[in-house]
């Protein structure tokens, strides 16, 4: 024996029902107007004027069904749209698209009025449709408000009103489906998600370069995919036609704590000035990176300002350093314990410093100026004449060997080689800047680089075998060769070389 569809709380208030409830106990709602759970369908019907009726079949074979939106994971809803109430969950039922629609490329699906034999037949003793296939669906009727009780039907209708034969509602009221879009791509409408990845991004911003999509935050890391990026400092290249500089993080080092700086300016007389400044972090001390960009920074700053003025170039190499020195100095009040430093003066230990080389190359001299053991080696364009390395480390092994304790091959051998006597920092024993001049006889090129180079081309004579013999036309090719080098032969430290080429007219020349 059939029984009436008893549902299990209000499709009103919600109110949980108990069995054999004809009023909600809540609300009043009358539970012989909940009409009865459809048949178990796997997709809503839209566009049919009936609610169940059936769409007729597609021609073209069964599977053009698409679905909108997540598949139900139960029975379809059996509240009216927009009805508060447990079966009213969005998303809870697929949508059928007519395919030939879609395949016709319209950007809005037109569904096709319901085939009449398809139609189920009115019910017994119930109203037929008023309106025959292809017209239009009259306004739907006002949704009853929440609490009202729905009356029944009155007499004369067509529609007995017995409670045995609880009879159906009106068709609940149809919202306006919203635009249904093509997928994305289709009829030139764009993907959502790709706009969004795609939008221009605000000013100031990067984009990840792994999935191109998301932004970096401050921290180097894409928001998107959780990439870190690659840092501004971990591969540099910088070339003013005179100059070039490259510096590269390495391959074993987590970050570049080289820097580098090159410019041109103009001696009184009007003839080119061209600056090579090149600085090594020292890796034990704190923040080493921002020591030596701010040691590069000070020195170009002071040499651009005290050639033009017709300063010698060997008196504005030294005054540079000392001013790099100055600004690494800086360094150590800017943390979090600078308070602590004032009043300690041996606080200072592990303060940021860095090693400083630089070279200048005005009025057919040939400067160079430096503290650490970064160097600077003069290679000819003719190889027949030697190469020579300008700078004397301030190192252990240097010491070792000036004392005459031990040779040059034993010095460098021993694990204490590499560490440096002499830095720019505030914890520095004793500023020494080292400067020399020099007036080649021939043209050649200047390298000024960080011991990330040498350490692989430690000789004069290995260096110039390495420096490509065009490096005084392609200076920037030539510091990339060079940096190429330093990471075929294992990149263990940061690499950073300046190639400064040399000019000269033979006559007149000597050594100063």
């Amino acid at each position: 024996m059939s029984q009436r569809h008893q549902p299990s709380a209000c499709p009103s208030c919600e109110e949980p029902l108990e069995s054999g409830d004809l009023f909600c106990g809540a609300c009043g709602y009358d539970l012989s107007a909940v009409p009865p759970l459809p048949e178990d369908r796997p997709t809503v019907v839209m566009g049919s004027p009936v609610g169940g009726a059936a769409w007729p079949a597609d021609p073209a074979g069964p599977g053009r069904e698409q679905p909108f939106g997540d598949r139900p994971s139960g029975p379809p809803a059996t509240g009216a749209p927009g009805t508060a109430g447990p079966a009213s969950t969005a998303g809870a039922a697929a949508v059928r698209f007519d395919a030939r629609a879609a395949e016709a490329g319209a950007g809005d699906f037109e569904l096709p009025a319901p085939d009449p034999a398809a139609r189920p037949a009115p019910a017994p003793g119930t109203a037929g449709e008023p309106w025959g296939p292809g017209t239009p669906v009259p306004p739907p009727a006002a949704r009853p408000a929440p609490h009202a009780h729905v009356p029944e039907p009155q007499a004369g209708t067509g529609t007995p009103a017995a409670p045995a034969a609880p009879v159906e509602p009106p068709p609940a009221p149809v919202q306006p489906p919203a635009p249904v879009e093509p997928p994305p791509g289709a009829g030139g409408v764009p993907d959502p998600r790709a706009v969004e990845h795609t939008a221009t991004p605000p000013a100031g911003t990067r984009l990840c370069v792994a999935c191109r999509a998301g932004h970096v935050d401050r921290d180097g890391y894409c928001e998107n995919c959780g990439h870190a990026q690659p840092r501004e400092r971990d591969h540099m290249e910088e070339e003013l036609g005179a100059v070039a500089a490259v510096s590269d993080r390495g391959l074993r080092h987590h970050r570049n704590e080289d820097a580098f700086a090159v410019s041109s300016t103009a001696l009184p007389d009007g003839s080119p000035a061209v600056v090579a400044i090149v600085c090594d972090g020292v890796s034990s001390a704190t923040r080493p990176d921002e020591a030596s960009a701010a040691a590069a920074a000070a020195a170009n700053e002071s040499l651009l300002a005290a050639l033009p003025r017709g300063t010698h170039p060997q008196t504005a190499m030294y005054d540079a350093i000392v001013a790099a020195s100055e600004a690494v100095n800086a360094l150590a009040g800017d943390g979090d314990d600078g308070d602590a430093m004032e009043h300690d003066p041996h606080h200072h230990r592990n303060a940021p410093a860095c090693t400083l080389v630089g070279a200048v190359v005005a009025g057919g001299l040939l400067v160079v100026g430096w503290v650490g053991d970064s160097r600077a080696y003069w290679v000819p364009d003719d190889r027949s004449g030697p190469p020579a390395r300008l700078t004397e480390d301030d190192s252990w092994a240097a010491q070792m060997v000036a004392a005459g304790l031990m040779n040059e091959a034993e010095a460098y051998a021993d694990e204490r080689a590499h560490a440096i006597t002499g830095w720019l920092g505030a914890d520095a024993y004793e500023l020494e800047p080292h400067t020399a001049a020099f007036k080649p006889d021939r043209p050649g090129v200047v390298v000024v680089c960080t011991d990330g180079l040498w350490n692989y081309a430690e000789g004069a004579t290995d260096m110039a075998r390495v420096v490509p013999p065009d490096a005084a036309r392609r200076p920037l090719h030539s510091a990339q060769v060079l940096v190429g080098h330093a990471l075929d032969g294992g990149g263990h430290d940061n690499v950073t070389v300046a190639v400064l080429p040399f000019a000269v007219v033979p006559a007149g020349a000597g050594s100063a």
